[in-house]
């Protein structure tokens, strides 16, 4: 009976999965296919997202911010696509982890994104943990032609009544966004 339970349950979460056809479910980095027409990426709440900002970078990447929420908690986290739209492999520039010699020790990241406040006068850059790593999508290193990679970067949230700041990421445009939460 534990058997039958066991296997009913496997062929339903294989049959309701939409990615079934990939042997790793896991992968962070979804394959090409998984991103075609309008399908939008995913976020933890589950709502749909819509395009804040796209920005142009280096040897045909580009950075797509789908949302800049703030939580209760006093943190703000954007999301988003790093996307290669170029036909090689292109390697993720070393420069957009920042400068900072902390963060230079730290493994390929988006530390070097700053939010701009500009009603405060103030600039935040992405938060660290008590260890000083980067609160951002680590450890891109190389994306294949075509191939996205959705990523997040966690800053101090403004103060509540600042709904629109700049966002700047190095070698990439600079754009202003809207705080969608």
């Amino acid at each position: 009976m534990t058997i039958t339970a066991g296997l009913t349950l496997t062929t339903a979460s294989c049959a309701s999965s939409p990615s079934s056809s990939r042997p790793d479910h896991t992968d962070p980095t979804p394959t090409p296919a998984a991103h075609t027409g309008s399908s939008t990426p995913r976020t933890q709440t589950g709502r749909a997202t819509t395009v804040l900002a796209e920005l142009d970078g280096p040897a045909g990447l580009t950075l797509t911010l789908t949302a800049a929420e703030r939580d209760q908690t006093g943190y703000l986290t954007l999301r988003g696509t790093l996307h290669n739209t170029s036909n090689a492999l292109v390697t993720v520039p070393a420069q957009l982890r920042g400068t900072e010699d902390d963060i230079v020790r730290t493994s390929p990241s988006l530390a070097g994104a700053t939010l701009i406040d500009f009603a405060h006068h103030k600039r935040y850059y992405v938060l660290r943990d008590t260890d000083g790593n980067p609160l951002t999508t680590i450890g891109l290193t190389r994306l294949k032609a075509h191939q996205k990679a959705e990523v997040f970067m966690q800053f101090p949230a403004p103060p509540a009544t600042t709904s629109r700041v700049g966002f700047q990421m190095p070698l990439f445009d600079t754009t202003t966004i809207t705080i969608t939460g």
